[in-house]
């Protein structure tokens, strides 16, 4: 990202906006990808431990902790700056469960 930040200034100072534009574009993207990352590794944790809950029928302090940090991760990260929308919509949201209970499987057996 820093190449980029450079690169983002130097199109600003030689009057290169379109270029500048791209590169904010840019920046937003990974940035976006970043919180996603973050998201589906907290729908991963909460998975595993609601996994080993149903399977072992019980819930330790710690589980509960987890699932209930993981919830409220997941919803604050989802939440985008401007309090009015979502990086995930609701109809966006059967694949990455999905994709995390998968991931979730192994390493809940553990």
């Amino acid at each position: 990202m820093t190449q980029e930040l450079i690169d983002l200034k130097t199109s600003i100072i030689e009057g290169r906006y379109a270029d500048a534009l791209a590169i904010v574009d840019e920046l937003e993207g990974m940035s976006k990808q970043a919180i996603l990352r973050n998201i589906d590794s907290f729908l991963v944790r909460l998975f595993i431990h609601l996994i080993k809950n149903q399977v072992e029928q019980r819930l330790t302090n710690s589980w509960a902790a987890s699932i209930a940090s993981s919830i409220l991760e997941i919803k604050k990260l989802n939440f985008k700056d401007n309090k009015t929308s979502y990086y995930i919509k609701p109809d966006q949201w059967q694949p990455r469960l999905e994709e995390a209970l998968e991931a979730a499987i192994a390493p809940a057996s553990l």
